[in-house]
């Protein structure tokens, strides 16, 4: 240490501090600032990034939540629009029931009226069947009791008696 105090040069000294002050004025004027100004729109830039990542943070809260909401509604309406639909159908089912069964009744009204109808016609054929066998059999005993006089005035005196014992 006792060296460098003897060798110690004010010239030089005087040269290396002029030297180093004119270093930082330059380096100041030209690096300095460029690096400054360089750092300093970094940092804006990375705040800046930063706030948008925030406020992209938020809109996407902001649309998740809207989402949420809007599929809320979506799932409501689709819940209304079922229900709707199966009212709709039950309606339909209840209808078509109503309507099969009215058809049902009209057809069994209608087959009883032509079983009716059809039984009446079947009677009433059998009875004129039957009074035209009757006829023909009361015709062909007539014929054979009637053969003889006598027979006939005795069967008209029958019915005479008959007639008037009523």
């Amino acid at each position: 240490m006792e060296n460098l105090i003897n060798d110690f040069s004010f010239g030089l000294f005087f040269w290396q501090t002029l030297l180093f002050g004119v270093l930082l004025i330059l380096l100041r004027k030209y690096a300095w600032k460029p690096i400054l100004s360089a750092i300093n729109d970094r940092e804006q830039g990375i705040e800046d990034a930063l706030e948008a990542a925030e406020n992209a943070r938020k809109e996407m809260l902001n649309l998740k939540s809207a989402n949420e909401e809007i599929l809320k509604e979506a799932r409501a309406e689709r819940e209304v629009l079922l229900k709707d639909a199966r009212d709709i159908r039950n309606k339909m089912i209840s209808d078509a029931k109503e309507v099969a069964q009215e058809q049902a009744q009209k057809m069994i009204s209608q087959a009883k009226e032509s079983i009716t109808n059809e039984k009446l016609a079947a009677i009433t054929e059998l009875k004129n069947q039957v009074a035209e066998l009757s006829i023909d059999i009361a015709k062909k005993v007539i014929q054979q009791e009637l053969s003889s006089e006598d027979k006939h005035l005795a069967l008209i005196e029958k019915m005479l008696k008959d007639v008037s014992l009523k």
